[in-house]
Order: structure tokens, then C-alpha cells, then sequence
């Protein structure tokens, strides 16, 4: 499942007030996808939207040893997106889901369950 939340904020504003709220709580900010940038630099169009891949091997390396193929979706992500009426909204995977997908053990995916706060913080 994915959780979508409405911001009051544009995309790009929201994607760097996660950003901003992962570090300042000591996770590490992996890498920033610009997808309407690039679309543009292709010559296409794209509304305002961008994925933060962000973590830490604290939350991760459990999650990772009860179940390898879990990397798959590791690190954590967050996409900021603009609908058709300019409205922006940010989602991300439920990690519960991501849980019951890969067996793992409460202790395992303890650490995922940041990414709630996380993004609900940063559209406040």
C-alpha cells in the first residue's frame, strides 16, 4: 500500500523540508531525483516531482539481514508529485507493508517506521 499525503506546500518547497527534517534527525539523505528536471532536460514535460532516497544503516541493516531481497526497497523513499490541478501531495511505501511482504520480525523493521513521522512532518 501507499500513503499519500496532501501537502500545503509545492513539490519541490516539500521535498526539501524532508530533507531537512532526515538529517536533522541523523538519517542520511542518499540521493535526490529530479524527474521534471530531467524530463525537461529531455525536451519533455513533467509537473514538479522529485524522490528523496534517504536512511540509515541502523534501520536498515536489520531489515536487510532477516531478509536480503528487501534491498530491493531499501533505501527509503519519499516522492513529492504534482496532480493535474497543481495540488502536491508526497508518498512513500507503508513499511508495514513492506513488513508482511518480507516476514520480517518486529525488531527488523522497528527502524523503517520513521518514514511515518518523517513525512507527516514535513506537510505540517
Amino acid at each position: 500500500m501507499t500513503v499519500t499525503l496532501p501537502s500545503p506546500y509545492p513539490a519541490p518547497e516539500l521535498l526539501d523540508r524532508l530533507a531537512t527534517l532526515v538529517t536533522e534527525r541523523g538519517l542520511v539523505v542518499f540521493a535526490r531525483i529530479e524527474f521534471s528536471r530531467d524530463a525537461t532536460a529531455a525536451g519533455l514535460t513533467l509537473a514538479p516531482m522529485a524522490q528523496l532516497v534517504f536512511g540509515h544503516p541502523r534501520g536498515g541493516t536489520p531489515v536487510l539481514a532477516a531478509a536480503p531481497l528487501a534491498g530491493l526497497e531499501l533505501p527509503l523513499r519519499a516522492l513529492a508529485w504534482t496532480d493535474a490541478d497543481a495540488k502536491a501531495w508526497l508518498s512513500y511505501a507503508d513499511p508495514g507493508e513492506l513488513q508482511d511482504r518480507y516476514a520480517l520480525p518486529d525488531s527488523a523493521a522497528a527502524g523503517l517506521q520513521i518514514i511515518h513521522a518523517l513525512c507527516r512532518d514535513a506537510v505540517a
